[in-house]
């Protein structure tokens, strides 16, 4: 049901894309809502592509944490002719990454309880003599290839999405009651070198998606407002709503 929960409130998304319902959630309850990606991903091209295509055939499980390691593994094997095969297992790290795997006809075959990697590999097992290939991106840590032994294949790059500095600073400096969310720890990090030497943490309230970013934040001293159980965004502001609404 609508409320007055966000009334006078302004959030921050700062990952690299917002899905309306989400958008619509925060206006139902009177929120304001602005989309400042802090970092910006593209298709990492290289010699690894061709090798790991072939290869494919050797491997018994594939590995993928987000949705962008899915769709840049997509549009490498669109544009090398190149499908996966039929005995190949799939294991997924969140719904949204499940989701689009789903779209392009991949069956899911097994998920974390909780959708982190250091979750993930105490979960994830293998038969023996079985392999697995992580479809990662630049930034990804080692967790899963150390916890599980499978190789890795970067399929993308994250990047400072630098044209958005300048707008959230200024978005921060001027809208009553910011709060800010951050999906990754990539993102508090680009926010602490480029936005607190202009907005001091303590001006700004902060939510989290994962125990990970959470962590990130309170390499700086902060403690995020909320960290629902469930990472995703929907979780993030139905949690917030649910704060205001109780207090």
């Amino acid at each position: 049901m609508p409320s007055n929960a966000l009334l006078g409130k302004t959030l921050i998304i700062t990952g690299s894309a917002v899905v309306r319902t989400v958008e619509q959630l925060i206006e139902q309850h009177h929120g304001k809502v602005y989309n400042y990606p802090l970092i910006e991903t593209v298709e990492k091209i290289s010699m690894e592509d061709k090798f790991y295509l072939q290869e494919l055939q050797a491997y018994h499980w594939l590995i993928f944490t987000s949705q962008n390691a899915v769709k840049s593994f997509v549009d490498k094997c669109i544009r090398h002719e190149q499908t996966i095969p039929a005995t190949m297992k799939i294991a997924a790290v969140g719904e949204k990454t499940a989701a689009l795997l789903k779209g392009h006809g991949y069956k899911i075959h097994f998920m974390p309880t909780v959708y982190s990697a250091d979750v993930f590999v105490k979960e994830f097992s293998m038969m023996p003599g079985e392999r697995a290939l992580f479809i990662r991106g630049s930034k990804a840590k080692k967790t899963i290839h150390e916890g599980t032994g499978a190789d890795e294949w970067i399929v993308y790059e994250t990047r400072p999405c630098s044209i958005y500095f300048a707008q959230l600073t200024q978005c921060l400096l001027t809208e009553k009651q910011p709060i800010v969310i951050f999906a990754s720890p990539s993102a508090v990090d680009i926010y602490a070198e480029h936005i607190v030497p202009h907005v001091a943490w303590q001006n700004v309230k902060f939510a989290s998606i994962g125990h990970v970013t959470t962590a990130a934040l309170e390499k700086h001293g902060v403690q995020p407002m909320v960290q629902p159980k469930i990472y995703t965004m929907q979780a993030v502001i139905e949690q917030l709503i649910l704060e205001e609404q109780t207090k």
